[in-house]
């Protein structure tokens, strides 16, 4: 498993993360075999939400229970938990101080530990006060109940203007990302290119400024096609895609879902790709993707395959 200093921390990260949104029915044995399985292949790095579950706190309560960490094994873990989504009433988006609070302290106790390494807000809220933003990180990191933020969703703009307030690193951007979902890449290899939508700036250069500020890009849901609308492994919608990763696959002597995780590590900007599997075969086959050595003809070539222009 490849590893690397995040930017920003003082951690030493895998760049496969394992996400447990879906743990909630999951038995005792289940979820420690899951876990045992991602950290047997180096998936040390852990991927909560509050909102996580059937009721808020669920996924991560339900993890606690299962695990029963002492402290010694919680030290050996990287546990990152989100907040800012309400479900109540919603959903709607809060970052107010009282919300994050609140969100962090129950999460703390849910998942029966005194600290979360990362905490990311959960998606933008359009009603975003910075200073309040500021004021929940000062505490939260005087407390020593948080030591590094980060955001999800989010474009570098909405990041500046949280800088304006907040003094901690950003350190972490959880955005959406796959082989057939890349327009932040996309965007990039065909800028100014007339009469092509890929060229039209939707990131607004988000990966090229998260690389110059030191954000760790975590790419979520990256099986999916696009928004939640199926995975694109084995779908007769990317059969020239699926023959590329098929035959990669075959070369490299790894289970296809690593090619897809290969061609996000591949990258040179160090993300990391969470993935979010409840089946313990399926980590171990999309850990062996970390550092699988995709050249850079192999890389363009499954770009093309899954329908984007290389000009």
């Amino acid at each position: 498993m490849k590893t690397f200093t995040m930017p920003g921390t003082d951690l030493t990260a895998p760049n496969v993360v394992l996400g447990l949104m879906r743990i909630q029915d999951k038995t005792d044995d289940e979820v420690r075999t899951l876990v045992r399985t991602a950290t047997d292949a180096g998936i040390t790095f852990l991927d909560h939400a509050d909102i996580y579950g059937s009721q808020t706190h669920g996924c991560e309560r339900r993890f606690a229970e299962a695990m029963q960490l002492s402290s010694s094994q919680r030290e050996q873990l990287i546990i990152q938990s989100k907040t800012g989504i309400v479900r109540e009433n919603g959903p709607y988006f809060d970052f107010s101080y009282e919300h994050i609070i609140s969100g962090v302290n129950g999460s703390l106790e849910a998942l029966g530990t005194d600290y979360l390494d990362i905490l990311l807000l959960h998606r933008p809220d359009a009603l975003v006060e910075p200073e309040e933003v500021a004021r929940a990180f000062d505490e939260l990191a005087a407390a020593g109940k948080v030591r590094h933020f980060g955001v999800s969703n989010h474009t570098p703009r909405q990041i500046d203007l949280l800088k304006t307030a907040v003094t901690q690193p950003i350190v972490a951007n959880q955005m959406q990302l796959s082989i057939t979902h890349s327009p932040m890449i996309a965007q990039g290899v065909a800028a100014n290119m007339q009469n092509l939508d890929q060229s039209i700036a939707r990131e607004d250069g988000l990966l090229d400024y998260c690389r110059l500020n030191g954000i760790t890009v975590q790419a979520w849901s990256p099986f999916q096609a696009g928004f939640f609308d199926g995975p694109f492994l084995g779908s007769e919608r990317y059969p020239e895609l699926n023959a590329v990763i098929d035959r990669l696959a075959a070369k490299y002597d790894v289970p296809a879902i690593a090619i897809a995780v290969a061609w996000i590590t591949r990258h040179p900007a160090q993300m990391q790709v969470v993935i979010g599997t409840t089946t313990p075969e399926r980590v171990t086959a999309s850990a062996a993707g970390s550092d699988i050595p995709l050249t850079r003809a192999e890389w363009y070539e499954l770009f093309r395959a899954a329908g984007y222009t290389v000009p």
